[in-house]
């Protein structure tokens, strides 16, 4: 039986609080900065995309970004916080209603799911249009292996709750799922596994679609694939992946934090 290398000694824990207060502070915190690197990363487009965090308190309500604001002016005291009928409870700025719709009903249907980030991101969105499946070119591509899945439809702009609850059943209980001629979404049980998720996984659409361009890549064996996603594609591996980025974005742009 082959044993699953565990991640080097030395690797830190994902946080625990006994305190709300303070994990409200700390996801909200995360949430800033993962708008800030979506920015960096050119993931903006417009009014377009999203990133949502569960209440560490009420389970039913989420902090969100407020829409028509760029993801690279985003602060903790900009975030809106909006419940399970679309009220914003928190907050002066109108909620994207395509946010609502659909991450309402990822955070419904996955009780494990803390977070959930969804851009139109140029290389997710350009995969998107193909119909398939990422195939597992490259070790940071396997994190997806048989661990994403397919929203086979377009109908215009998810404006309707029930659009978002078929999406939600297309993700499963997988990390992630290519919206067809639409993008990417990516969920974790942190903002920083599910922001990392999604920047992996963009970066993955570039990739295959360079390899494509250039010949007939090799695929890993499907055997080494489900090792490598094992190694590389947990909740803890893909928090641990942000850390770096956090630490980077909040040097250089303190101002996120502001509350």
């Amino acid at each position: 039986m082959q044993t699953v290398p565990r991640l080097p000694p030395g690797i830190p824990e994902m946080p625990g609080f006994s305190d709300p207060q303070a994990e409200r502070r700390h996801l909200k915190e995360r949430l800033a900065a993962a708008f800030r690197l979506f920015a960096r990363y050119g993931f903006d487009e417009g009014i377009a995309g999203h990133i949502t965090v569960r209440d560490p308190e009420r389970h039913d309500h989420f902090w969100v970004n407020p829409f028509g604001v760029y993801f690279g002016h985003i602060r903790v005291r900009d975030l809106l916080l909006v419940n399970s009928s679309g009220e914003i409870v928190a907050g002066d700025r109108p909620v994207n209603a395509a946010a609502f719709a659909i991450h309402s009903q990822i955070h419904a249907a996955r009780p494990d799911v803390v977070a959930s980030a969804h851009s139109h991101s140029l290389f997710g969105k350009s995969w998107s249009s193909l119909g398939r499946l990422l195939d597992p070119l490259t070790q940071d591509a396997c994190a997806f292996f048989e661990d994403h899945g397919l929203f086979a439809d377009y109908t215009g702009v998810v404006l309707d709750p029930a659009e978002g609850e078929r999406i939600a059943r297309a993700l499963g209980r997988h990390k992630a799922v290519i919206l067809r001629n639409h993008g990417l979404l990516t969920v974790g049980k942190s903002v920083d596994e599910a922001a990392w998720w999604f920047i992996t996984m963009d970066r993955s659409c570039q990739a295959q679609l360079l390899a494509e361009a250039a010949g007939k890549p090799i695929s890993i064996d499907p055997l080494q694939a489900r090792l490598a996603h094992d190694q590389i594609g947990t909740a803890q591996a893909g928090w641990f992946c942000f850390q770096p980025l956090y630490e980077m974005i909040v040097r250089e742009q303190p101002d996120l934090l502001e509350a």
